[in-house]
């Protein structure tokens, strides 16, 4: 759908010269509120930044609308001068949803944290990870040996989770992919695609002689025993695109990159 036409917007930028300069020219031209009295965040960067500003102001629920002055960009919109107002009036909106992980570690008190790509375990050692995993409660997996796994989300499934092997999964299809990172056993296991309101834990198998560390976006916990992962249905982020960039239709055409 169509945002509103913003009349209070805030530009914040990465630390990259790109992004600085970048600013520096949009705010003369335009503008830029404090963020107190912000209806609109425009973020200057790459997907880090991007993704480092909706945490930022994920308890406000501000729609956030980049555009790219880092290397990828795949959340953001192509970067012009121009016509800044116009083309956020004109946006279009897509809404999603983080995922949740609570973290169980040896060293204190369980961490939760939100990831808007992927909660992704990681073995620390030149051991092997040993992961249980269980699907709403059930055993699904009794035991993977592996380098790691992920849980991604549907706007998160052409980072990491691709760079993985695992699919890509459209917005609307209310799926969670769980990809393995370098599976040794079972060999052939390839993962799998949960609805999105399952919960999936993993055990952590031999924590002692094969640690492990959880991650969600960049919140590292180390020499984990348990994670909990599930969505956030309550917590929702609004990303604003150009009408001929919107988040769905890039996840398609990437799936069609050669």
């Amino acid at each position: 759908m169509n945002a509103f036409a913003p009349r209070h917007v805030t530009i914040l930028a990465g630390q990259s010269p790109e992004a600085q300069k970048a600013r520096a020219a949009l705010v003369a031209r335009y503008g830029s509120a404090e963020e107190e009295d912000a209806e609109v965040v425009v973020a200057l960067g790459g997907d880090g930044f991007m993704l480092e500003t909706l945490h930022r102001f994920l308890r406000r629920g501000l729609p956030v609308y980049g555009m790219n002055r880092g290397s990828v960009g795949f959340l953001m919109n192509d970067y012009r001068e121009d016509d800044l107002p116009a083309r956020l009036a004109a946006a279009q909106t897509a809404t999603v949803h983080p995922l949740r992980m609570l973290a169980s570690h040896k060293h204190g008190a369980p961490v939760e944290a939100l990831a808007i790509n992927e909660v992704s375990l990681l073995r620390e050692s030149r051991q092997a990870a040993k992961i249980r995993i269980l699907v709403d409660g059930k055993a699904r997996l009794p035991e993977l040996i592996c380098d790691g796994i992920l849980v991604s989300t549907p706007a998160g499934s052409t980072a990491y989770n691709l760079s993985a092997h695992g699919p890509i999964v459209p917005l609307s299809a209310n799926l969670l992919p769980l990809t393995p990172i370098s599976a040794f056993r079972p060999r052939r296991w390839r993962g799998a695609l949960l609805p999105s309101d399952a919960t999936v834990v993993f055990d952590i198998l031999e924590p002692d002689k094969r640690p492990v560390a959880a991650v969600a976006d960049y919140t590292e916990v180390r020499d984990v025993t348990r994670v909990e992962v599930s969505e956030a249905r309550d917590v929702s982020l609004t990303l604003m695109f150009d009408p001929d960039r919107g988040l769905s239709e890039r996840i398609i055409a990437e799936q069609f990159t050669v």
